[in-house]
This record gives structure tokens, sequence and C-alpha cells, in this order.
């Protein structure tokens, strides 16, 4: 199992309705995520900077390069693209982050 962390920037006044959304994930994107092998996600804010860091697990065999081209998701990224900065695709602009530390 591998970690991945990336971080993406909420617009101002917009992180009540980004966590009622995810308080509120669709049943068939959770299972989408779950069926590419990426589970143990969260999403922490950084209420200062509005920007958001996500950690995820991916299974070896994850999947996780395929979900870009899925309905699913990119029904969930218009869904979330008037709170967040996004590609014109919509896709969440999302920035690789490097560990430079782990501790179990």
């Amino acid at each position: 199992m591998r970690r991945n962390a990336f971080k993406m920037k909420l617009k101002p006044g917009c992180a009540e309705a980004y966590k009622k959304r995810h308080d509120a994930i669709w049943p068939e994107l959770e299972a989408l995520l779950s069926e590419s092998g990426i589970s143990d996600y969260s999403i922490f804010l950084d209420e200062e900077t509005l920007t958001l860091f996500a950690v995820q697990k991916l299974r070896a065999d994850s999947r996780e390069e395929d979900l870009p081209h899925h309905p699913i998701v990119k029904k969930w990224w218009a869904y979330m693209a008037d709170l967040m900065d996004t590609h014109p695709d919509n896709e969440p602009v999302a920035l690789p982050l490097k560990e430079v530390f782990h501790m179990d």
C-alpha cells in the first residue's frame, strides 16, 4: 500500500458548502473510489489559506489514473467547480505533495 497526498484550493466563503457536499458524498462515487483502490481518504482544510490537504492510501493495483475519465468523477467535478480552483474541464487544480516524514 502506498500513500498519496496533494493540495487543492477553495474559493473564499466556500468552506461550509465544501464540507456539506462531502458529508453527503454520492454513494456511487464512494464505491468507485474504493473499487479503484483508494482507501483511508482524508481531506483537511487550512482555514487561514483555504488550502485543502488530501491524503489517501492506494493499493498496489489501484487504478486512480483512470478516475479522471470516469463519468461519475466528471459529474462530481462539475458539482464542485463553483467552490474551488479548477482547470477548464472542472478538474480540481491538485498539486502533489512530497512525503518528508512518516511514522506508523
